[in-house]
């Protein structure tokens, strides 16, 4: 029996239901995650233990995109 699904290709001018950005989160204001925690705190020289999820978030994906040249 053949797979009649149709395989698409994600367009990257819509994002993906996965790719919400942070500003957009219902838990904005929760503490950060337990990843997110040695995360920053490996990676910052000054480490806020008291940044929320999305600022976190942000600040993580900034040290992501300085360390990869984009």
């Amino acid at each position: 029996m053949s797979d009649n699904r149709k395989t698409s290709e994600r367009d990257p001018a819509r994002p993906c239901n996965l790719e919400k950005s942070p500003d957009d989160w219902t838990t904005g204001k929760a503490p950060m995650t337990g990843a997110q925690a040695p995360y920053l705190e490996m990676r910052c020289e000054e480490f806020d233990p008291g940044l929320s999820e999305v600022e976190a978030s942000k600040r993580g994906d900034a040290l992501r995109a300085e360390s990869h040249g984009c």
